[in-house]
């Protein structure tokens, strides 16, 4: 059920033109919230974003086209999800991800406290726990990155909660496990050519679009000798910014940091047999040494985000979410003009 739009503040949202930011906006619409956007078009899609919300072509470097944006369109809560995401990237060019995930997000930071601005939600990163020493992963265990991605997230992390104790903001870091599957509508997905994302990677490889998919290490003390990882379903993702929001303004004097996953492994063999299951095909396996820095598991404790928020997933479920994913596959080669 929608409610009155009225009472509630208009939401910006960074790279709400990309995968997670442009759910981020339909969950908020769909809830009732009027929404504006700000994407520089790096990594995000104009068709991502309904025709008839307020879309601002920029980057949250640009001081003054944010204190525009948040006058013109009275903000009054920023969800922030512009940034660089390819962890390999991360290590062979450390400063792009200092600089686009780092030093932008301190000036946006700034211009949220320069506007008054008082409710901050941030995707964060599994990455800011390294290699978890134990799993499944909880919000205190150390956060030792072993990369500069999940380096550059924590420092802004460190940064909000610095900002909050001196400023009338209080802020939300949801910390992502593995992100995957699309807006059940097919309203939206992943878009990104060339994505490292295993579900993404395998249903290009069922419809043809990849010959094969990479399997990265079959020798980790795990069930099969493949990683095991958390795959939370994008949309149920998306719902827990909106009550994360809903969280903020109902307890101003409180921020909060807490794991996003359903607190369920699957290994990467499991998720091809599944992929095979959904599609009714054979998709082709390459055998490959570990990647360095990929831990064995990777599974989130997500008690807290349970007890924090009223958040009950909805498409907790491998199967479905690899559904959704191959539907807004499809979907996506109609939309580029693709053959079928």
């Amino acid at each position: 059920m929608t409610s009155n739009r009225s009472d509630k503040p208009r939401v910006l949202v960074t790279g709400g033109a990309g995968y997670i930011g442009s759910h981020a906006v339909l969950a908020l619409r769909d809830a009732g919230w009027p929404v504006a956007v700000i994407d520089n078009f790096t990594t995000g899609f104009r068709f991502a974003v309904p025709g008839d919300v307020a879309l601002y072509e920029g980057d949250i470097e640009d001081g003054e086209l944010l204190a525009r944006i948040f006058a013109e369109q009275n903000i009054g809560a920023v969800m922030h999800f512009a940034g660089s995401i390819v962890v390999p990237e991360s290590v062979e060019n450390p400063l792009k991800y200092y600089h686009n995930n780092t030093v932008k997000s301190r000036a946006l930071i700034a211009a949220v406290v320069a506007a008054g601005v008082p409710h901050f939600i941030f995707s964060s990163t599994a990455a800011t726990y390294g290699i978890p020493d134990v799993s499944p992963v909880t919000e205190d265990s150390p956060q030792v990155p072993i990369n500069p991605y999940g380096w550059s997230k924590l420092m802004t992390e460190q940064m909000l909660s610095d900002v909050s104790a001196a400023h009338p903001l209080n802020f939300c870091a949801l910390r992502y496990f593995n992100v995957a599957g699309a807006d059940p509508q097919a309203r939206s997905g992943q878009s990104t050519a060339g994505a490292t994302h295993l579900i993404k990677v395998a249903v290009e490889a069922a419809l043809g679009k990849r010959a094969n998919v990479a399997v990265f290490g079959t020798d980790y003390d795990t069930p099969d000798g493949t990683g095991v990882r958390d795959y939370i379903h994008v949309s149920d993702l998306a719902a827990a910014h909106v009550l994360a929001l809903e969280a903020l303004i109902a307890r101003p004097d409180r921020s909060l940091k807490m794991n996003c996953g359903y607190g369920q492994g699957f290994s990467v063999l499991e998720v091809l047999d599944a992929v095979d299951r959904v599609t009714n095909r054979k998709l082709e396996r390459v055998m490959k040494p570990r990647r360095a820095g990929d831990p064995a598991a990777l599974i989130s404790d997500p008690a807290r985000l349970r007890a924090a928020l009223p958040w009950r997933p909805k498409h907790a479920d491998l199967d479905e979410i690899i559904a959704h994913a191959l539907q807004w596959e499809r979907r996506l080669g109609e939309i580029r003009g693709e053959p079928a």
